[in-house]
């Protein structure tokens, strides 16, 4: 179990001197995702993913800094309006159908 602890405590820290990401993400948190996905993880690995999973919330971070857009005016709708058209009659739908029953296509049975 010291182990664990001790590796929590180096996930902390980040080599550009920066650890509120990986503050974010130890080791145990790895293992319960890990675990939760049914992925079984060696040492090494959790370590890894736990650099991974620091460096992905940096990208998240990073997305607070950009600018929110100017929104446009009012959308329209650009598609033409909906025509009514007359259809296919029962009998035509049915006239190149294999098997019909009762006026509907009958398939193939499944079970």
């Amino acid at each position: 179990m010291s182990d664990t602890s001790e590796s929590a405590d180096d996930a902390g820290e980040t080599p550009d001197g920066g650890d509120d990401a990986a503050a974010a993400v130890d080791a145990e948190e790895v293992r319960h995702v890990a675990e939760l996905a049914r992925v079984r993880l060696d040492d090494d690995e959790v370590e890894a993913f736990t650099e991974q999973f620091a460096d992905i919330l940096d990208y998240f971070e990073a997305l607070d800094e950009v600018p929110e857009a100017d929104r446009q005016e009012e959308l329209v709708n650009v598609m033409r309006p909906d025509e009514i058209e007359d259809g296919l009659t029962q009998e035509e739908a049915l006239s190149n159908a294999e098997e019909t029953e009762d006026g509907y296509f009958v398939g193939p049975k499944v079970s």
